[in-house]
């Protein structure tokens, strides 16, 4: 596995922690950017108002969490929105997030 971090498998999730993670943001933010690329992003490509420390405990919380997956491209971390296993699980729910912020932005 390597520098790979662990990650949920769908059965795992759980609807309080995903909308715990997604209750901040800068989160919201990380998910809406990555559904909007529509390609996995590296740490560094997001727009966001924090600090690099703090941006990691975001990426890790949304990780925990479910909604993305990480994992390393060189020296890299990439992040990959997890859409298919979220719509498996709580179908709607990221739609509901990415449309709602589209019109809001």
């Amino acid at each position: 596995m390597g520098r790979t971090p662990s990650h949920l498998e769908v059965s795992q999730f759980d609807l309080q922690r995903v909308l715990e993670a997604l209750v901040d943001p800068v989160r919201r933010s990380i998910v809406t950017q990555l559904d909007a690329s529509g390609e996995d992003l590296k740490c560094g490509a997001f727009d966001m108002p924090v600090s690099k420390s703090t941006a990691t405990h975001h990426f890790k919380v949304l990780r925990e969490a479910g909604l993305i997956r990480q994992y390393y491209v060189g020296t890299s971390r990439m992040n990959a929105l997890r859409r298919a296993e979220m719509d498996e699980a709580f179908p709607g729910l990221l739609d509901a997030l990415t449309t709602r912020q589209a019109k809001g932005s």
